[in-house]
């Protein structure tokens, strides 16, 4: 779990926990400590945002042995999950449970991820047949970092680093639909990638 942590938190300063404030991915981390609130201990993270010099404290349940930065940066990434869901629910039409049973509710969970995976290996798959070009969304996703980064260095701070690295992003919906017709016309796994390749533009 990995949550912010509200000002008005009654939580307890316990100790602090060692991590590697040369490395890197822990750009921005001010503090790493276990904290207590009504016997329970849990872990906080104390970030400054190298980009807005706005300061948090995120609250996780996970190990210590995981860097405080890559606890920060993924509550950011946070919306990659719900694009899964918004998948699911826009393109995919699972929006009701097609039974009250937990056996008929779990194959429809199965079914559901197994046809995600599907769409996200082929738009995956298309991506790796050619390195040289991007996907149209990670270009625009780019652009924005970019002038992002030049506001920041305009007032002597920058972008976190961590987010210019590689995403999983949407699947768009030409992705699905092309995987559709796929399989409805019994079409070569190749044309397919063909089709897929074709929406792919210059990095």
């Amino acid at each position: 779990m990995i949550s912010v942590l509200k000002d008005n938190s009654a939580a307890t300063w316990i100790e602090s926990i060692d991590f590697d404030t040369r490395n890197p991915i822990n750009i921005g981390i001010e503090d790493y400590s276990i904290y207590e609130n009504q016997g329970v201990r849990f872990n906080v993270i104390h970030y400054r945002d190298p980009e807005t010099q706005k300061r948090y404290r995120f609250v996780s349940t996970l190990p210590e042995s995981i860097n405080p930065g890559t606890i920060a940066i993924l509550y950011y990434k946070r919306w990659t999950i719900e694009k899964a869901y918004n998948n699911s629910k826009s393109n995919l039409k699972e929006k009701k449970a097609w039974s009250s049973s937990m056996k008929s509710l779990n194959n429809q969970m199965r079914l559901t991820t197994m046809t995600y995976n599907l769409m996200r290996v082929c738009e995956e798959i298309s991506k790796i047949q050619a390195p040289e070009l991007i996907h149209p969304s990670d270009k625009k996703y780019n652009k924005a970092l970019e002038k992002r980064q030049k506001r920041a260095q305009k007032k002597g701070g920058f972008v976190n680093p961590l987010l210019f690295l590689k995403r999983i992003v949407r699947i768009s919906s030409c992705t699905i639909r092309a995987v559709q017709n796929a399989i409805i016309t019994r079409k070569p796994l190749a044309d397919l990638m063909c089709v897929l390749m074709a929406r792919l533009v210059p990095g």
